[in-house]
């Protein structure tokens, strides 16, 4: 059955809220509420930005008639913006810490009023936070508690085929597995977050998502914020109705902007420097950032760790699943100063409130102009030409000319192998491009040089319109199947913009 099948019938589903199809129940029933689909909206032209909500080509005939819900009207900065909830280890030995979770229905106060009917990693919007050390394993035991499958992929970690989620290895409903990570890579903020084949997009739009963050004990000797100076934000777009049910239906704008599962809150901080871990879990959405007062942001740290130096810019862009850490000093502001984080289309999305009264920093001033040392390149021996392109009748988006079929290996590449990819937009669309197992460096955009954010180790990518971009990669340590694709989750898990690559012993 084709992928777009397999959405129309999810869309035309009436379907309890732990069964992970398109719409999350509505209203403030209990749960099992039952949901409606999408409605029909106009497909976007070649070329329009992924911004605009007009995402996919051919997405109208998905699903059934009718007229999308009356949107929430919501209060910004309403709620404080939580901080994210630690998971504690079951047990732990000499190297390995243990951890259990659901996968399960529940609800989330994602905006005064009604709570919203969510499926996630312990039944919360945003699961828990997983906080690893480099060097020593971490062993997650995963319950399939909803009455559909999932698969759990940890972005940007490298790790062994069996535990990197291909999206046909499925927990079943009612199954148990473990996914286990040695955490053998350089400190990172990482995310994990549902995987499964044609489905992913949904189930990741409904709350399987959550952070992971490795902490490396080289960064310790650069005195940058730390304990609750160090903040990890998730930061996602919905749509939510007037009852606060999501609402999936991707041809429309969606304008509710959440941060850590809050619509457009506040966070108070005190006078002295804080770091901030920002992920962008949009589905397909774009954010560019910025300081409402111009100030400049300093980032130190992208997809995959340190920054070689630090990145000053007064806007940091991030497109779907890239991360990218900030840190801002709020010591030059007065007590009682409102400053806002906002983003160049949805405007103001999170409110910095100077209030908070805390010891002085005891390592105030800039940051150290070297952060990092970047690993050695190793010599490539293969390059690689990677083509997205958009089939002719508008439906789907292409890899070399291919949808996505799990059993045909487009990329067979020996373990410990170093290439050079090339991809190369010839569809009129802005993607971006996600290769699993590695942290790649980019080499140059359109021909030139990466900017500053660009310079340290990258899993995700922006590729421009019509444009290209040239990574090295080293396929290390772990020979089994892989995949790589467009990391717009409708584009993926829609359209099949996806491929297997195996990495052969």
């Amino acid at each position: 059955m084709k992928r777009r099948n397999v959405l129309k019938m999810a869309a035309a589903a009436s379907t309890s809220a732990g069964a992970g199809l398109l719409v999350v129940g509505r209203g403030s029933g209990a749960p099992g509420a039952a949901g409606t689909a999408g409605s029909p909206v106009a497909p976007a032209a070649a070329g329009e930005g992924p911004d605009s909500g007009n995402l996919m080509p051919g997405m109208k005939d998905m699903a059934k008639p009718g007229d999308a819900p009356t949107p929430a009207q919501l209060t910004p900065f309403v709620d404080a913006m939580p901080r994210l909830a630690d998971a504690v280890p079951v047990s732990s030995t000499a190297d390995t810490d243990y951890y259990t979770t659901s996968i399960k229905s529940g609800y989330s106060q994602l905006a005064p009023g009604n709570p919203t009917a969510v499926i996630g990693y312990g039944g919360t919007f945003i699961g828990p936070l997983i906080r690893a050390q480099r060097g020593r394993q971490v062993a997650i035991t995963y319950t399939n508690a909803t009455t559909a499958g999932a698969v759990v992929h940890l972005h940007g970690g490298h790790v062994p085929s069996p535990s990197d989620g291909f999206p046909t290895d499925e927990l079943a409903a009612g199954a148990t597995r473990t996914y286990t990570y040695p955490n053998r890579q350089r400190g990172a903020t990482l995310w994990y977050h549902d995987h499964l084949h044609m489905m992913e997009s949904v189930n990741v739009y409904n709350g399987m998502h959550a952070m992971y963050i490795l902490h490396d004990p080289a960064e310790d000797r650069l005195n940058l914020p730390s304990g609750r100076y160090d903040v990890p934000v998730l930061l996602r777009d919905a749509y939510l109705d007037a009852d606060n049910a999501l609402y999936y239906d991707p041809t429309l704008d969606w304008t509710v902007l959440l941060a850590n599962g809050k619509n457009r809150p506040y966070f108070p901080v005190g006078q002295r420097k804080y770091r901030f871990r920002f992920l962008n879990a949009s589905n397909h959405r774009f954010l560019t950032l910025s300081l409402s007062d111009g100030s400049s942001l300093v980032q130190i740290a992208s997809d995959g760790g340190l920054l070689p130096a630090p990145a000053v810019s007064p806007t940091l862009a991030l497109s779907s699943a890239e991360r990218g850490e900030v840190v801002m000093d709020f010591s030059k502001y007065p007590m009682g100063t409102r400053l806002y984080l906002q983003d160049s289309v949805l405007g103001q999305i999170l409110r910095f409130d100077v209030t908070e009264s805390c010891a002085p920093d005891p390592h105030p001033g800039p940051e150290p102009a070297v952060l990092s040392t970047l690993p050695a390149q190793k010599p490539a021996t293969n390059t690689r030409d990677i083509t997205l392109s958009l089939s002719a009748d508008g439906n789907d988006f292409y890899i070399n000319g291919q949808t996505f079929d799990p059993n045909v290996v487009m990329a067979s590449i020996p373990v410990g192998t170093t290439e050079i990819w090339q991809v190369t937009d010839i569809s009129g669309w802005e993607h971006n491009f996600h290769i699993h197992l590695v942290q790649f460096r980019v080499l140059d955009i359109n021909g030139a040089a990466p900017g500053p954010s660009m310079a340290g180790l990258k899993d995700t990518v922006p590729i421009p319109a019509n444009g290209s971009v040239r990574l090295q990669a080293t396929f290390a340590d772990y020979p089994g199947k892989y995949v790589f694709h467009c990391h717009l989750l409708e584009h993926a898990s829609y359209t099949g913009m996806m491929a297997r690559m195996d990495v052969t012993a």
